[in-house]
């Protein structure tokens, strides 16, 4: 009977945050960490799923109206302070 070893989340992302910011091999990393590499590239898989569900929650069909009015507003708004920016050199221009 074998005893498996378990890894906190927290050590799992860190160990993934090294494989991506390190620059060194995983097996490299694996054997550093005394972790298979396995592990490694199935922690990866894994956390890559989780970024992308997250990323498909955050952006849901019902927001893209949102952003579209949010968008037209922003664009209205930079209009505006563009306006505002010549009309203040205009104004400076006169008082010299």
């Amino acid at each position: 009977m074998s005893t498996r070893k378990e890894y906190s989340k927290e050590f799992k992302e860190e160990a993934v945050k090294l494989l991506r910011s390190s620059g060194k091999k995983s097996l490299e990393i694996a054997t550093d960490l005394g972790i298979t590499r396995n592990n490694l590239l199935r922690w990866k898989r894994e956390l890559e799923d989780r970024e992308r569900e997250n990323i498909s929650v955050i952006i849901n069909p019902e927001d893209h109206e949102e952003i579209k009015k949010l968008k037209k507003e922003m664009l209205i708004l930079k209009q505006e302070r563009d306006i505002l920016k010549k009309a203040l050199g205009i104004f400076s221009k006169e008082q010299e």
